[in-house]
């Protein structure tokens, strides 16, 4: 990553509020008195969304000078604020569907590192309807803020003078170093589940079923015949959940189950599943539920095996290209783009060591750019199994960052820098025209980088 010294890309975090809500339960164990610091326009700034804000830093493990992240905390919330009040006079728009499953999407993520939603409740001392209530407006206001700052820098666009010029610009010792990158293509092919093995788990599982229904214990069952690692040892609970969590047939069956009752066999991508109904609260659910997975011959191995075997030796012969035979033989998306493989974090196909999974990252490092390795099997996802052919196409070694190398690092922060500038500008001019004052004297006594009286 490029950075800028000289200059500080002023932006709000907008608190994901899933997690304030431990700083908002540490405040408050604290008993202090609420109060009005500012007004901005005819939004009012507690003394509770600075310090919420702070404690979550605090939470994180900095303990770096109190009065100087308080006073940047609070020119953030200045700056949310400003934001709102002009989404408020532009009469900018969110719906409540939207906020809605913003809400239900935050809870959901929260809910699940917490435990379940009873251990919510308890730690707030709250409902989840009253969370609800309390999170709505924020959300809204969240929303609606991030709506305007998008589109004070959504037509802004720079030159590749303009990134030269940036980039001359920096000085020696800010130019920073870049690691280790690596580029590579990939031909896939998961090997085919048969019918008959797909009729083996069904069969295993209704065995198990049959003898639920006859008075065995579900728990007992899950813990020995489950195969989601995740929930057997734990008789097969999976825990508190919503809508948008689970496989789509899994999340059908089990939300329109009665307590107690037990479900038909539900087949989903990972296998087949009996799913039993422990409670229902709102808008979540717990279930308990049995897996028996789809599993890959080793017939079904060996036939893929082989056929990846013809495809790199198509390949290595020179009979075919890499590309060609991507999209003849691959089974993955990027066949399309002759096997490349795009880095899910950043978009591109630029890979860092980090971003690699390691088995990959060894078998590449040992490569010479332009070599093809050998077939070998890896797990794809969701215990999908797989083989796989990789060429790597380019690996840099670390360097101090050049324009012509990096030029697309370059660019990114120079348009940062640049959306930067028109951020701040925005906040000039509307600070100047908007009602803003503050009232608390040690907030009042910070040094902002922007003049807000």
């Amino acid at each position: 990553m490029i950075r800028n010294k000289k200059v500080r890309i002023f932006s709000t975090s907008l608190l994901i509020v899933l997690l304030g809500f431990s700083s908002n339960y540490a405040f408050s164990q604290k008993k202090v008195i609420d109060k009005v610091v500012a007004i901005v326009g005819g939004n009012e700034i507690l003394y509770s969304d600075i310090e919420n804000q702070y404690m979550q830093y605090l939470m994180q493990g900095y303990t770096s000078n109190k009065k100087a992240v308080k006073c940047q905390i609070f020119e953030e919330v200045l700056f949310a604020k400003l934001l709102l009040n002009e989404a408020q006079l532009d009469s900018v728009e969110v719906s409540d569907e939207m906020v809605e499953n913003e809400m239900d999407r935050r809870l959901s993520y929260f809910v699940s590192q917490i435990g379940s939603q009873e251990k919510l409740e308890k730690y707030y001392n709250k409902s989840i309807l009253e969370i609800k209530n309390d999170l709505r407006t924020t959300i809204h206001e969240q929303m609606l803020s991030e709506q305007v700052k998008n589109n004070i820098t959504k037509d802004i666009t720079i030159t590749p003078t303009e990134v030269r010029e940036y980039f001359k610009a920096l000085p020696k010792d800010s130019i920073p170093l870049i690691g280790s990158e690596y580029q590579y293509s990939s031909i896939i092919m998961i090997p085919k589940i048969q019918p008959e093995e797909k009729e083996f788990a069904r069969h295993k599982l209704e065995g198990i079923r049959e003898r639920i229904v006859n008075g065995e214990s579900f728990e007992s069952m899950a813990r020995m015949y489950s195969e989601d690692p995740g929930s057997a040892m734990k008789g097969g609970e999976l825990g508190d959940f919503s809508r948008g969590v689970m496989y789509p047939e899994f999340e059908a069956a089990a939300f329109s189950l009665q307590p107690g009752v037990l479900s038909p066999i539900i087949e989903t991508e990972a296998g087949y599943h009996i799913i039993k109904l422990i409670k229902r609260k709102g808008d979540y659910i717990n279930v308990r539920h049995i897996l028996i997975m789809t599993k890959i011959s080793p017939l079904s191995l060996e036939k893929t095996k082989k056929k990846m075997d013809s495809v790199y030796q198509l390949v290595a012969n020179g009979d075919l290209t890499f590309e060609v035979a991507a999209l003849r033989f691959s089974d993955d998306d990027s066949r399309f783009s002759g096997g490349v493989a795009i880095n899910p974090a950043s978009g591109s196909n630029i890979f860092t060591p980090e971003q690699i999974e390691k088995t990959l990252f060894f078998s590449l490092e040992r490569m010479n750019i332009g070599e093809v390795s050998k077939p070998s099997l890896y797990d794809k996802e969701r215990n999908v199994k797989a083989f796989r052919i990789v060429r790597l196409d380019k690996r840099s070694k670390p360097h101090k960052a050049t324009f012509e190398q990096d030029y697309d690092k370059v660019q990114a922060v120079a348009l940062n820098v640049k959306k930067s500038e028109a951020v701040g500008n925005w906040i000039k001019e509307k600070s100047s025209k908007t009602y803003i004052i503050i009232l608390d004297d040690d907030l009042k006594s910070c040094s902002f980088k922007y003049k807000w009286e």
